[in-house]
């Protein structure tokens, strides 16, 4: 991976007698390498890039939105859930100083195949019972606010089960009681390809995507707008701009993937069994154009690789990226302008 030197010049006061004149230097260097973030693909610290990110369940219905730490996520995905309403699961590297990550809630069984797809700590508060095979196991290394209370904090602006949130300080307590290490293992090289440094993909022969509205989903009904200028989508949901409630800013992407997916009913109470092993097809949004995808993985807690029409292994463009799961029966009611 190829690695740059950043040089922070800190506290510089020069010491020197010339014509007469004293003039005092202190210099101190502080050097910390760059790495090649696997979510982004933007250069980082190395104490960001190289540590396992973690991966954070957030509500996303009128209770739950907006959230906190958003901002800082290198990667979203959005799946329905039960009821009609979508979970955001928000997998962040750079999380130190935000002051409140959430709100968490409770784990679905589709979810710990996306989380585990960034060899993340997933953090949950609780889960439905068809996650349980899963954590049981400890197929996955997880932060669960039922059975670990030091990973989490209730705060009193929202009313339960809307108020619990995590930090970075309760998340290293949680990560440390539980013994999980914090680096990737030997060999891993990321999730996703990225365009070279330098170099932008441009999707010149797709079709026209400088709008995306997601009415599969039907409680929130986002949408995204590219903007020319900063080569960025903007994310909306619920008639308005979606933003952190940390920083009052949108959230915005450099990369949308639509990424279809076969599903049954667990049940009569509308919990999901979303296929995220069998692929499909899907699309690519950047720069304003979109393309015809297909999806796969190798094995149930192997990787997405995402393909063109050609076959070839997508690169994104570096920069955020938004993963939404759209249900093979509502593909219709996904809009691109």
């Amino acid at each position: 991976m190829k690695k740059k030197m950043l040089k922070f010049l800190a506290g510089v006061l020069i010491s020197c007698t010339l014509a007469g004149s004293a003039v005092s230097v202190q210099a101190e260097d502080n050097l910390e390498m760059q790495v090649t973030s696997y979510l982004t693909g933007e250069d980082v610290p190395e104490s960001v890039g190289r540590r396992r990110p973690i991966a954070v369940m957030l509500g996303n219905d009128t209770n739950g939105a907006p959230q906190s730490g958003t901002g800082n996520a290198g990667v979203i995905y959005e799946a329905p859930v039960e009821g009609g309403i979508t979970r955001l699961m928000a997998v962040i590297e750079d999380y130190d100083n935000l002051q409140r990550i959430g709100s968490v809630r409770s784990c679905r069984d589709y979810y710990i195949f996306y989380a585990n797809e960034f060899d993340a700590i997933y953090a949950h508060y609780g889960q439905a019972v068809y996650a349980l095979q899963y954590l049981d196991q400890h197929v996955i290394d997880n932060l669960n606010g039922l059975t670990l209370g030091n990973a989490y904090y209730r705060t009193t602006d929202r009313v339960a089960p809307h108020n619990a949130y995590t930090d970075a300080a309760h998340l290293q307590a949680g990560i440390q009681s539980l013994g999980y290490s914090q680096q990737y293992p030997e060999g891993y090289t990321g999730h996703y390809q990225f365009a070279p440094e330098g170099t932008e993909i441009t999707l010149d022969e797709g079709a026209p995507a400088t709008l995306v509205k997601l009415d599969n989903f039907w409680d929130n009904h986002p949408w995204f707008e590219y903007n020319a200028e900063t080569k960025e989508y903007s994310r909306f949901q619920f008639n308005a701009p979606h933003v952190d409630q940390l920083t009052g800013q949108q959230l915005t992407c450099d990369n949308i993937i639509l990424q279809y997916s076969g599903y049954q009913a667990y049940d009569a109470n509308g919990y999901l069994n979303i296929d995220t092993q069998s692929g499909g097809s899907g699309k690519y949004i950047t720069r304003g154009k979109a393309i015809d995808i297909t999806w796969s993985k190798d094995s149930q807690w192997g990787t997405t690789h995402y393909y063109d029409s050609n076959g070839q292994e997508i690169q994104l463009n570096r920069g955020k990226t938004w993963v939404e799961i759209v249900l093979n029966d509502s593909v219709g009611s996904v809009t691109l302008q």
